[in-house]
């Protein structure tokens, strides 16, 4: 694992308060996260929340015939664990490593407890929740009503939106569990995509080459997502320092 990381590359944890950092930071462990690592299953109550650095995890839901579609993707904007502090206790999703990568752990009883104190952490994830939410909503609109092009746009940006870098470890098979598509579709999608330049995919390396190609053919799902982080989230680097000119 890389030395130099630090709490503070992911956003959310940049974003608490001196006094929230201090009391957290201590307790923090580094752990790498490998692709395919599951964090949690349906049903588990998470003993850990993780905050991604340079790693991507995807929230799934799994069908009882083992067919499985990703809700949300979650990276250094934000952390794994939301039902720690909503009450509830057992999550109804599954935590899958779909980039590979670092993150910082904390024990969920300890987050629990600084949620607990009512103060700057509470309403900051009480926010990002509501984020998280608007990601799921929009994703499940997305997949109903636009092509796979759109929705593999969505998706990329959505990745690159929550990592460092503009390479992204994707196997087609990978993309086509997490949009719930057949590979063929995504064979085709991801294509189009490298005759227009604006990705090179090779052996499972997806390099983004122009990242305003892909924000003209996406739908307007990613901006409604990307808009309402912005507002919730008081994030001032790298997340919002993305382009944005082909959003409006």
């Amino acid at each position: 694992m890389n030395g130099e990381h630090k709490p503070q590359q992911n956003h959310l944890l940049a974003a608490l308060p001196a006094d929230v950092q201090n009391r957290l930071i201590p307790h923090l462990e580094l752990v790498e996260l490998t692709f395919g690592q599951v964090l949690f299953e349906a049903g588990d109550i998470p003993r850990y929340v993780y905050f991604p650095i340079d790693s991507i995890v995807s929230l799934l839901y799994r069908m009882q015939n083992g067919a499985s579609a990703e809700v949300s993707v979650v990276g250094n904007e934000g952390f794994i664990g939301v039902a720690v502090f909503m009450g509830g206790e057992s999550t109804s999703s599954e935590a899958v490593v779909q980039n590979p990568g670092c993150a910082y752990r904390l024990l969920g009883q300890r987050f629990k407890d600084e949620f607990d104190r009512h103060g700057e952490l509470q309403i900051l994830l009480l926010r990002y929740t509501q984020a998280l939410i608007t990601q799921m909503t929009q994703t499940a609109v997305c997949n109903r009503h636009h092509s796979i092009d759109q929705q593999l746009c969505r998706w990329l940006l959505l990745c690159l939106d929550r990592r460092p870098g503009s390479q992204l470890s994707m196997t087609q098979e990978l993309m086509s569990k997490m949009l719930g598509v057949r590979r063929e579709g995504i064979t085709a999608a991801a294509g189009k995509l490298q005759k227009l330049g604006a990705i090179e995919y090779d052996r499972g390396k997806i390099s983004v080459l122009d990242r305003l190609v892909l924000e003209k053919l996406c739908c307007e799902c990613y901006a409604v997502v990307r808009r309402e982080t912005d507002r919730l989230m008081p994030f001032d680097t790298g997340y919002l320092a993305q382009p944005r000119s082909a959003m409006t």
